[in-house]
């Protein structure tokens, strides 16, 4: 037997319960009752020092705090303008606190690191904010986030930096290197950077750094089983929302200026429209699925390219919708729902394991996981996450979903590989691999009448490579394969 005794439960006197059932109420009341954000810059000073502290998503941190606000439609553009912004502008941002505050911007305590972003993001980058208002915002901004003993050093250094530089942004004359220059100057990794010059010269890689830095515009595809573009328009216009419809795309719009929150536009609860960039609509023009077919989307979610798929067969036919995250299928689902489509059904489960489908399918469309870098102007922070290795590694991924794929079609069956890259790794070289491991298969290009043969450049033979600096749509790859006949 042993002789340690048993244990007593430790009850604590219903004085101490009540007590500590108080102190939880009362937390509980005062983050209750916390006001919502009514300034917009607080709002983005607030996202903006979680993105720094806990390195959290740049759209999924200002999400958050704007669902929490009660900021019109105007202060909440210009909050996003803000927090897109400095975290874009990142390096150029970190590089003028190095050179205008007492220590470089990686030892500055995250809070004051945010703070100075906002305030040198306003003077360098932001043509519609005076440069008082600027510092002023600035200064009152660090008085009332518990900030206060640093408020004069922050009205100093950026009073500094308007005495400095004006309403101009740095140059950074003094780094050396072409590529860290331009990669500073513009704010990226030099890996980026010096990919670009290698494939366009320096006179493009900078359009496209300029492009990059500035906000994304907002296409539309109307869902031509259930309306026209033509409608469309004319509801908008009516609605005193400018728009435009996208030259080459029979079912693109363009809006042209900010038109709020996009789920309170006119007809978008009906299902007459999503939101859809105008390279990703190509792709499934490219494909070209016809009624009645038997399609499968091997990497489907969120669902953009199946529900187009779905319209251009007039929603006749089967649709398989495929994603290793079962999860983000629910997107695909919700999409499908809202826009009246029947003939899609959802799979969980990798691609590359997926017998079932081996030699049954008209059409594939592998729109292949990717390192993104063609929407790098819509995803501000994935400059700063994305890696050069990383991109190489997808490589290996891309080829292995294409090879499964291949498998699944019939012997005159269309494949169609795409990536929201223009990494030439992510793409071209992945073609070319293909091709060699399997040489009964060649790619073709878009037939004619097909709105994606519009597209297609010298350069790039039966490829279609989409440049946002020269096309004013994200950056895209997508080629078309068949077998040989």
């Amino acid at each position: 037997m042993s002789g340690s005794s048993p244990k007593r439960s430790k009850k604590p006197s219903g004085q101490k319960l009540t007590r500590q059932k108080l102190t939880r109420q009362k937390s509980a009341s005062q983050k209750s009752t916390k006001p919502p954000v009514s300034d917009p810059r607080q709002l983005a000073f607030d996202a903006l020092r979680e993105i720094l502290k806990k390195d959290a998503y740049a759209d999924v941190a200002l999400d958050r705090h704007l669902a929490k606000s009660k900021l019109d439609d105007r202060d909440r553009a210009l909050a996003t303008e803000l927090v897109y912004g400095c975290v874009r502008r990142q390096r150029s941002l970190d590089a003028t606190i190095d050179r205008l505050a007492t220590k470089p911007a990686a030892r500055q305590p995250p809070d004051l690191r945010a703070l100075l972003h906002l305030g040198f993001y306003q003077l360098a980058y932001s043509d519609r904010i005076p440069a008082s208002a600027a510092v002023d915002t600035s200064v009152e901004l660090a008085k009332t986030n518990r900030l206060s003993g640093l408020s004069g050093f922050v009205n100093g250094v950026l009073r500094q930096y308007v005495r400095t530089y004006g309403d101009a942004a740095p140059c950074f004359e003094d780094i050396t290197d072409p590529i860290a220059h331009l990669a500073t100057r513009a704010s990226f990794p030099d890996w980026i950077v010096r990919h670009w010059v290698e494939q366009l010269g320096w006179d493009e890689a900078e359009q496209l750094c300029q492009t990059f830095d500035r906000a994304p515009q907002i296409h539309l595809r109307v869902n031509r089983r259930r309306t026209t573009r033509e409608d469309i328009l004319a509801q908008f216009a009516e609605g005193g929302i400018d728009a435009e419809p996208i030259a080459g795309l029979p079912d693109g719009i363009r809006l042209l200026s900010g038109a709020g929150q996009i789920v309170k536009l006119p007809s978008y609860g009906e299902g007459l429209w999503t939101v859809q960039d105008g390279s990703a609509q190509l792709v499934t023009y490219l494909l070209d699925p016809q009624p009645g077919e038997f399609v499968v989307d091997a990497c489907a979610a969120p669902g953009g390219k199946t529900t187009h798929a779905a319209e251009l067969m007039d929603d006749r036919g089967a649709i398989w919708a495929c994603d290793r995250t079962a999860s983000r299928l629910k997107k695909v689902a919700s999409n499908a729902a809202r826009l009246k489509l029947d003939s899609i059904n959802a799979l969980g489960g990798d691609s590359r394991e997926q017998p079932q489908f081996v030699g049954k399918c008209d059409r594939v469309l592998v729109d292949a996981p990717c390192s993104g870098l063609g929407t790098l102007h819509r995803r501000a922070d994935l400059r700063w996450r994305q890696t050069e290795a990383n991109a190489k590694e997808l490589a290996t991924l891309q080829g292995e979903l294409l090879d499964a794929a291949a498998t699944w079609l019939k012997p005159e069956g269309v494949l169609v590989y795409a990536t929201c890259s223009i990494h030439e790794p992510e793409n071209e070289s992945v073609v070319r691999a293909f091709l060699d491991r399997h040489p009964d298969w060649t790619t073709v290009a878009p037939p004619e009448g097909n709105p994606a043969r519009a597209f297609l450049s010298d350069n790039t033979g039966d490829r279609l490579k989409l440049w946002p600096h020269r096309s004013g749509m994200d950056g895209f790859f997508m080629v078309r394969l068949e077998r040989r006949r």
